[in-house]
């Protein structure tokens, strides 16, 4: 079995577990990992970086994610695969997995964990979800469900928008001691700008695709959250991934030094 992770295979190395020529084989592999002609893993992503490398369902046929989905299972215990189509999950639910993992569908995020070992690796760190509408939930869910994978407590509040600002408040108490927050909006976008205006943690700005007329898809969201002197961090629109990510990172640094 091939492990993305270079100490253990200098550990099993050093212990006769696998030859030299194994060692180098594993090791070349670390770089990235081919499948057939359409697709270069990167599995060692998370080494460099804290953040693995997550499958993109959107724009591939069911067959050729059910084959890189396997190609990265044998490389990595866990795989993250975003915006899932039924046709795809459907593949997805056939594929032959190896012993002991399973596949977790995430039904508002279309996300899908596939992972060895369903004991949750927590890390310590916290993050907090906020969504300003019911429409923006599923890219906010797709933020949830990859700080999660990424090791982090999460605890979420939906449907809190400054339209009925005084429904926020009660949310952030609950997320006090979070380490960092991921704020979805769409429409206008005001939402994240005053909840990083209230709160020590780092807010990290989603914008999202809901809303129509002037401004629609996103775009007035997206251009509000950059030009707010809130302190803040901004993603790309219906980037849910990406923010939940960069939450994590954040919070996995905090955990770490807290526990040093």
């Amino acid at each position: 079995m091939v492990t993305s992770n270079l100490k253990e295979i200098l550990e099993r190395f050093a212990r006769g577990e696998i030859s030299l020529e194994g060692a180098a084989r594993q090791v070349n592999l670390l770089s990235y990992r081919e499948v057939g002609k359409m697709a270069k893993l990167d599995p060692s992503r998370v080494d460099r970086i804290g953040i693995p490398e997550a499958i993109l369902a959107e724009g591939k046929s069911s067959s050729d994610l059910v084959e890189i989905a396997l190609s990265f299972l044998e490389a990595s215990k866990s795989v993250l695969i975003t915006r899932v189509s039924s046709e795809q999950l459907a593949a997805l639910r056939e594929l032959p997995l190896p012993e002991g993992a399973d596949l977790r569908w995430e039904e508002r995020a279309k996300a899908a964990v596939i992972a060895r070992d369903a004991s949750p690796n927590f890390s310590g760190g916290k993050v907090g979800i906020l969504s300003a509408g019911t429409a923006d939930i599923p890219v906010a869910e797709e933020a949830r469900v990859t700080a999660e994978f990424l090791g982090c407590e999460t605890v979420s509040e939906y449907d809190v928008g400054v339209a009925g600002i005084h429904r926020l408040f009660p949310s952030l108490e609950r997320m006090m001691d979070a380490d960092a927050l991921v704020v979805a909006a769409g429409r206008e976008g005001t939402l994240p700008a005053v909840v990083a205006g209230l709160m020590e943690a780092p807010v990290v700005g989603l914008p999202v695709s809901t809303g129509y007329g002037a401004g629609g898809r996103g775009e007035a969201a997206l251009l509000s959250m950059l030009q707010s002197c809130s302190v803040m961090v901004v993603v790309n629109i219906d980037a849910g991934f990406v923010a939940g990510a960069f939450a994590a990172k954040i919070a996995n640094r905090a955990a770490k030094r807290r526990n040093m």
